[in-house]
């Protein structure tokens, strides 16, 4: 398998932390794709991924997957003892619905705010920007932020008892956030606390020089 990435990507991470948590780390080559170079918005690489969005798995038969919800999916499936998105009906559609209000709540809003209310990627990359939807999408991580607080008040993780795709989801968020120094609510002591001993998993602390071969891109 090749998974195509950029090594500090938030939206990578989401995968590199599925691929350590189930072991699968060796399994995979990873290919770089420079954002800052917009080579993820080439003809190329749509041919991938019409989204023109990282990352994207591409399977020994030529399968290519895209968005990090799928290929957990897939990773998670692979061994026949899903760990990260439930083994029942009840886990399934606790972590999707929990997984999917990060993404909105909070990963993608920040995002949002990155690529239209900061320089982005550069202006060879962010053709249009809109800094008032940006700085409102900003505030919507923050409220997202407030959210996931609240919900680690009551329980460990995200979706209850157990690490799982949620909380990967979330951690993506909270990488994103640091990178555009958007910081944390100081009264978030939950969500503060529960980052904290998720940096100290082996797969988060260790996704960044997670590889088995990186190649340059073409």
């Amino acid at each position: 398998m090749k998974i195509y990435d950029w090594h500090t990507g938030p939206y990578p991470a989401r995968v590199r932390i599925a691929l350590a948590e189930k072991g699968l780390g060796s399994c995979v080559r990873f290919e770089s794709v420079d954002l800052r170079k917009g080579e993820h918005k080439t003809a190329g690489f749509r041919a991938k991924n019409y989204s023109g969005t990282l990352p994207v798995l591409e399977l020994d038969d030529g399968t290519f997957i895209a968005e990090c919800t799928a290929i957990t999916e897939y990773l998670d499936a692979l061994d026949g003892t899903p760990i990260l998105t439930g083994g029942t009906p009840r886990e399934r559609g606790v972590i999707h619905m929990m997984s999917k209000r990060a993404e909105l709540e909070l990963l993608d809003a920040v995002s949002v705010y990155f690529h239209h209310a900061t320089p982005g990627l550069g202006p060879d990359v962010e053709i249009y920007q809109n800094a008032d939807w940006g700085l409102r999408q900003r505030d919507k991580a923050i409220s997202g932020m407030r959210y996931f607080d609240g919900v680690l008040r009551l329980q460990e993780f995200v979706a209850g008892d157990s690490f799982s795709m949620a909380d990967i989801t979330v951690i993506g968020g909270l990488i994103f956030a640091e990178l555009v120094k958007l910081p944390v609510p100081a009264d978030c002591n939950a969500l503060l606390a529960w980052y904290t001993r998720m940096q100290e998993r082996p797969s988060v602390r260790n996704r960044v020089t997670m590889s088995n071969v990186v190649e340059a891109s073409t």
